[in-house]
């Protein structure tokens, strides 16, 4: 139960953070990276489930690498505003993935949306604001 589905391999940039909080991994799809992680005791609260703050620094990982990376060339950008909404459950073991849809990168302002799945269940949804930034 604990292996790497197929397609899957570790994120391609991380950060002390992101070392801390992983593995952390991807998968290029047609629409961008799917982030994918496998659930481990120091993910979970004292139920046995993945923590919300977990998942929602997956989701800021989520949202910006792909608004990020969303053009032809990398487009520097800091999280402005992140919501997001829990509406199921993730425990130890479980592979979650993020799927993520990215509406638009402007000038000034980007926008993103993004599910977590375990399975084929929606466990989480997350949106995202980034402000761009100009040199």
């Amino acid at each position: 139960m604990n292996s790497i589905p197929e397609g899957f391999e570790p994120i391609f940039r991380s950060s002390s953070f992101l070392d801390l909080l992983g593995p952390i991994y991807n998968r290029k799809s047609s629409t961008g990276l799917v982030i994918g992680l496998r659930a481990e005791e120091k993910h979970c609260n004292a139920r046995g489930l993945v923590h919300g703050g977990v998942l929602s620094s997956l989701a800021d990982i989520a949202l910006g690498y792909n608004a990020a990376f969303a053009g032809e060339q990398p487009t520097p950008m800091v999280t402005a505003s992140l919501t997001i909404d829990y509406a199921g459950a993730a425990k130890l073991g479980d592979w979650i993935e993020i799927e993520t849809d990215v509406q638009k990168v402007g000038r000034s302002l980007a926008f993103a949306n993004c599910y977590f799945l375990v399975g084929a269940t929606r466990i989480a949804r997350a949106s995202a604001v980034f402000s761009v930034i100009t040199r």
